[in-house]
């Protein structure tokens, strides 16, 4: 898995690569040592290079932060593998949008209804995949004409979740 991870307006590339029972990082082609676990909804214990840090999520306004001891930073983690299917923002208007899951997992929040508004960008469901939890936004402003994924079930990659009119 390769993500961009833009912190304070800087952007790292990190990839993570299973190994046995455990993980390999490299950041920036840089690897380190790196464990993690999940130990609550929205928090990671991360282990770097034998060192201990609790990383908390918090999200507001549609914004997304990370807090490491008394410190919030900001931002934001891209899929560069999701560009490929990106569409034109012409055709974002167009049509019922699918929202589809990227790789197999377990819904952990659902956080709109059928009916509900939503714009551009905004979250829809969190779904969880090796520890690690993804929110999937709304393809384009509309409404949710239809949820087919509910909290706590089961996903496989390619699996429509929502749709957006």
């Amino acid at each position: 898995m390769i993500y961009e991870v833009t912190v304070a307006e800087k952007t790292y590339r990190v990839e993570f690569t299973r190994v046995a029972e455990s993980w390999r990082c490299r950041l920036d082609g840089r690897e380190m040592e790196v464990d993690f676990a999940s130990t609550q909804a929205g928090v990671l214990s991360i282990l770097i290079a034998g060192k201990s840090y609790e990383v908390r999520q918090q999200t507001s306004g549609g914004e997304t932060s990370v807090v490491i001891g008394h410190r919030s930073f900001g931002v934001a983690v891209r899929d560069p593998r999701a560009l490929r299917s990106r569409q034109p923002a012409s055709a974002q208007g167009a049509g019922v949008k699918k929202i589809t899951a990227p790789m197999p997992g377990k819904v952990v929040r659902v956080l709109v209804t059928v009916g509900s508004e939503v714009e551009a960008g905004q979250g829809v469901l969190v779904i969880e995949a090796m520890k690690m939890q993804n929110e999937l936004k709304s393809p384009k402003k509309g409404v949710i004409k239809k949820l087919t994924a509910t909290e706590g079930s089961a996903v496989e990659a390619g699996q429509t979740l929502a749709e957006v009119e």
